[in-house]
Parts: C-alpha cells; structure tokens; sequence
C-alpha cells in the first residue's frame, strides 16, 4: 500500500533531481588536493550531464550504467577528501565526527550505485526475500548497502551472482576497516586534546 501515489516518471525525476542535489553538496567536499579536486568536478560533472540527459527522457542502459559510474567516483573522491580532512587534524573537534558520519554515508551510497550498476548488467543479480522479482527498487539497494556496511544484516535482498558477492565481500571489509581506523583515530584524537601540554 502506498500512501502517496506517484507516477514512475515523476519518482525518478524526484530521485535523479536529489542525486544531482547531492552531488553539488559533495563538490564543495573536494578541494583536499588538485589532482582529486580534478578528478572529483570531472566524475560530478559526468554524472550531472548524464542525469540531465536521463530526466529530459533518453532512457538506456548504458547511460545509467555512465551515470552510476560517474557518481561511485564522485563519492569516493569526497569520502577520500573527508577522511584525509579527518587524518589532517591534530585535535578533536565536532566536525570530525560530523566528517566521520558523512564519509561513511557517501561510502554505502558509492556501493549502492555499484550494485544498482550490476543489477542493470546482470539480470536477477538480486534474490529478494519479501517482494519476489528481477529489478529491485533503489531504496532496498540502498538498504542492502548500508545494512552491509553497518554489519546488521538487516536487509530482504540477498546476493545472487558472482560479482554482486563480490562487491559485497569488499564492501563488508571496507566497512568494517574504516570503522576500526575512524574510531581508532577519533579516540586518538580526543586523548591528544585531553593529554598535559609539557
């Protein structure tokens, strides 16, 4: 039961306007060093031209293949920009944990277009438990990456071909590595700023 009815259409304008929202939200994010400033405005402006492309109606698979492409780098260069940010600071602050949460947001949607990539490349790349079919929605790819990355196990979707199960054993590593260094630094962090200045 839904308790708003939308088209499809007008859902994946909503949708792609939001991704073209967070991507100028995440340019701001990139300016750590030249080459990944580059790098970043490079995959931002990618995804941006390929979404605008997308929402004035050129539906094809390859496009949203380049689009999905382009934003998995776009927020990998700003989950690298936050976290050398995080690396680059001597005391704790409340921005590094604001900079802690935010990589690691941007790190399960970088997956959750990844897997949204292999589902368009690979037909039924995705078992689900509770609504049967060969195309999940956005929202439960999302929900299977953080679920993934947060080590709950919480999601209906399970992977079913070899490179989604692949991209799901790096993405439960990454997620749990970046745990281990960010919480490790933040507390190393919070001892330096409390530690007698000699």
């Amino acid at each position: 039961m839904t308790f708003f009815p939308i088209s499809h259409h007008l859902y994946r304008v909503i949708t792609w306007g939001l991704g073209v929202l967070a991507l100028l939200l995440i340019a701001r994010v990139i300016r750590e060093t030249i080459v990944f400033k580059w790098l970043g405005r490079f995959f931002i402006v990618g995804a941006i031209f390929c979404l605008l492309l997308m929402m004035f109606g050129l539906d094809d698979v390859y496009l949203q293949v380049a689009a999905h492409g382009f934003e998995i780098g776009a927020y990998l260069c700003a989950t690298y920009g936050l976290v050398r940010y995080m690396f680059a600071d001597r005391y704790s602050t409340k921005d590094e944990l604001f900079a802690a949460a935010a990589a690691f947001t941007l790190l399960a949607w970088a997956f959750a277009y990844a897997y949204s990539t292999c589902q368009l490349l690979v037909p039924n790349s995705f078992v689900n438990t509770v609504h049967p079919g060969p195309e999940q929605s956005w929202l439960d790819i999302l929900f299977f990456s953080f679920s993934l990355q947060t080590a709950t196990g919480l999601s209906n979707l399970l992977p079913a071909q070899p490179l989604v199960k692949i991209i799901s054993i790096l993405q439960m590593f990454i997620g749990v590595m970046y745990l281990a260094m960010i919480v490790s630094r933040l507390i190393a962090l919070q001892y330096v700023s409390k530690s007698p200045r000699l």
